[in-house]
């Protein structure tokens, strides 16, 4: 996903339409929907259950469940920074307010522009890295106050001006 999408019913219907009617392909029919969104609309609930013959509350227990869904839009980059207990001892609360002091957001928020989303998780299960954080698909480990403006601007395509 590079941008974020306005909710399209019809472009949900088209996704919805080409999935198998089995109990089975909610997870990758949630998966396909937020993909191509960025996110899982809550309007979209209903039609999915419907085509797959199950409840609305079933649909939204599956997204509620499972943390890699959401049902608010996302910044095309997400910061996900973990507090579990090996990177809460070595100061992932630091981390994480370096981070929001960078991106101007706190945790839980998406910016305005939709370009950054932070979050914390409960543990990313890289604790020889601690403290660690995730920006898309990629780890970023033994981490100080200092290497998170080159890292957010890494990642988000930013560059710092330098004196040269």
């Amino acid at each position: 996903m590079d941008t974020q999408k306005p909710y399209d019913p019809e472009h949900i219907q088209t996704i919805i339409s080409e999935c198998k009617v089995e109990k089975w392909a909610l997870i990758p029919l949630l998966q396909k929907i937020q993909e191509a969104i960025g996110y899982i609309p809550s309007e979209a609930i209903k039609p999915i259950a419907r085509h797959l013959k199950l409840y609305p509350s079933e649909v939204q227990g599956v997204i509620e469940f499972y943390a890699g869904f959401s049902m608010k839009p996302k910044g095309k980059h997400v910061f996900k920074v973990c507090r579990g207990t090996a990177c809460h001892v070595k100061g992932s609360r630091s981390i994480l307010s370096g981070i929001e002091k960078k991106l101007g957001i706190k945790d839980g928020e998406t910016s305005a522009d939709y370009a950054c989303s932070l979050e914390t998780v409960a543990c990313l299960g890289a604790c020889f890295l601690a403290p660690t954080m995730m920006a898309g698909k990629e780890y970023y480990g033994k981490l100080s106050l200092g290497k998170i403006p080159s890292i957010v601007d890494h990642v988000t395509g930013e560059r710092e001006d330098k004196d040269t």
